[in-house]
């Protein structure tokens, strides 16, 4: 298809798409809401809020429905960071990212002292790091939750046991990740033909051994996780893997723990911005592009203008340069968290920024704290596995939640209905580049640095605002941020925010989203001095919930399957 025809279609499909997300987030009443990307778990979730259930228990219950009918994307197999904030503002996070084996070395990525093509990286073993989800649940809900444990898994076995229809978008996963999607024999019996074949969609699926883990783990608690059989089939299916086996262990398993973090806030213009910190650069990034931004007037410029995106574009170089260099593990290397969100220190890294002209080298800069890291190298293939979801209860608390298994099925290796994710090329691949350490090399016991940026936004008055997150692997900052500008600056609704094109310029090229408003922009950016401006397909996935008035209203990415429901 010529391209002048690929990008009337895009937009036409986007026309179509936008309406349609906007009627199904009309404004209601502040009972609660949830927004996710798929119908049948935020029906899961508003299932929770109808039986009194908290904002975290609806979440929850969001996350176990996606492990069934969204496999490709999230699920119990991978990890996630949780923020919660109460009616009044107060703020707490949960961190359930995955951990690498205690036998994994800063060299474990590297072959022949070459670091190893993504492509042959994250199939198999050797990229699965220890879930942290149940974990992460189960910490969440101690502290948050209303209703029992076991109550949260009803909609999910459910969905497991009469079974799913499967949606235009988990085929097209599927068509186009077979290598993971069927690499393991139980998940080739459950979505693909005798002849190697998708399913097709509209089939209803089975999934009966996801059903009975749901039902043991309801029964049981998070110890059916980490100990008993499910630990035991974890162990062997990484350590027998067909492609890549590693050495995880029991212990590797058993010892994993969430932890309960402090949150990242901070102030952009008169509101209060939460998220989450390292292992996340979400909350970083994020905060440094728009505190950036401040001194700029946005809302003039409006997002029709190439002056405004020239200006996001230039503070997201700036912000993903000090991403790159200073985030990781807070248990491995020292972070320097209050250094890269100090006013002072994002003021001088603004004034870099001309309306006029790029900046023509960008580096990161030297935040206060900051120790001497490399820039390493890092996978440069697109993370099509991850999921965020919205749930605001009628007491006036929120939940944001970010869940992943990385790529498309993640590793593809399945225990018990489930897959496993591919999260430890999230590491670094190469250690250390001129003798000096990278922040986000591979260790034993770690955790890889990540994008997620689930997000709380506060008003003057400490009344939420907004709730707010993305899909996209290293797509998902840029995300987040031009979703709070849509809505903060240029006064859009959370949906029309969320629908507006994405610029990603996480170095020198600047990539605009393909066949969107952005496109034509090109020619002014360049006038502008970005000399390398690329339209490209990104995988965008955003959900949200917004307050205004005292009413609700939710938000779904119109290039996903996504929706917002009230209970």
């Amino acid at each position: 298809m010529p391209d002048p025809l690929r990008f009337l279609l895009a937009a036409l499909l986007l026309a179509f798409a936008a309406p349609a997300a906007m009627a199904r987030s009309a404004p209601a009443p502040a009972t609660g809401m949830v927004s996710a990307a798929d119908s049948r778990a935020a029906a899961a979730g508003t299932e929770m809020l109808r039986a009194g259930g908290s904002a975290t228990d609806a979440a929850l219950a969001t996350m176990f429905a996606l492990t069934v009918v969204e496999p490709q994307s999230s699920g119990i197999g991978g990890g996630g960071f949780l923020v919660h904030g109460t009616a009044n503002g107060q703020v707490a996070v949960f961190d359930g990212r995955e951990t690498a084996p205690a036998a994994a070395t800063p060299d474990w990525w590297l072959v022949n002292g070459q670091p190893m093509p993504f492509g042959e990286a994250h199939p198999g073993g050797k990229s699965v790091g220890v879930p942290g989800a149940v974990a992460l649940a189960a910490a969440a809900h101690r502290r948050f939750g209303r209703l029992p444990w076991a109550r949260l898994f009803a909609p999910a076995i459910r969905l497991a046991q009469a079974g799913f229809r499967v949606t235009p978008r988990l085929y097209r996963a599927l068509d186009t990740s077979r290598e993971t999607g069927a690499l393991s024999p139980a998940a080739r019996r459950l979505f693909y033909t005798a002849a190697g074949e998708p399913v097709a969609v509209g089939t209803r699926v089975r999934n009966p051994a996801l059903a009975a883990f749901f039902t043991r783990l309801a029964r049981q608690g998070p110890a059916a996780f980490y100990t008993g059989p499910n630990r035991a089939a974890l162990v062997a299916a990484v350590a027998q893997a067909p492609h890549n086996p590693a050495p995880l262990t029991a212990a590797d398993v058993t010892g994993y723990a969430a932890i309960a973090r402090e949150p990242v806030c901070g102030t952009y213009r008169q509101w209060r911005l939460c998220g989450m910190g390292p292992p996340s650069s979400g909350a970083t990034t994020v905060f440094a592009v728009l505190k950036q931004l401040e001194r700029f007037d946005l809302t003039a410029l409006g997002p029709n203008s190439p002056t405004a995106w020239h200006l996001i574009a230039e503070s997201m170089r700036l912000a993903y340069a000090d991403r790159d260099r200073y985030l990781g593990d807070p248990a491995f290397v020292t972070v320097p968290v209050q250094g890269l969100t100090d006013p002072a220190y994002l003021a001088a890294r603004s004034a870099l920024i001309d309306p006029g002209k790029t900046i023509s080298l960008v580096t990161a800069g030297i935040p206060p704290g900051a120790q001497t890291l490399s820039r390493a190298a890092a996978p440069t293939a697109e993370e099509h596995g991850t999921s965020h979801f919205v749930a605001v209860d009628r007491r006036g608390e929120v939940v944001s939640y970010t869940n992943t298994i990385e790529g498309a099925f993640g590793s593809g290796l399945m225990v018990n209905g489930y897959y496993l994710n591919n999260e430890l090329t999230d590491f670094d691949f190469v250690p250390e580049r001129q003798g000096r350490p990278a922040a986000n090399a591979v260790a034993g016991g770690k955790r890889p640095r990540s994008s997620m940026a689930p997000t709380l936004v506060y008003g003057a008055d400490g009344a939420l605002r907004l709730a707010v997150g993305a899909a996209g692997g290293s797509t998902i900052p840029a995300q987040v941020a031009k979703a709070i500008i849509g809505v903060l600056d240029w006064h859009l609704s959370a949906q029309a925010a969320i629908a507006l094109p994405v610029l990603f310029a996480p170095g020198d090229t600047l990539y605009v989203e393909r066949g969107s408003a952005l496109e034509p922009m090109i020619p002014a950016l360049q006038a502008l001095g970005h000399a390398a401006v690329q339209p490209r397909v990104m995988p965008l996935k955003a959900n949200a919930v917004e307050r205004i008035a005292g009413q609700l209203a939710g938000a779904a990415d119109p290039r996903s399957e996504g929706v917002a429901l009230v209970p």
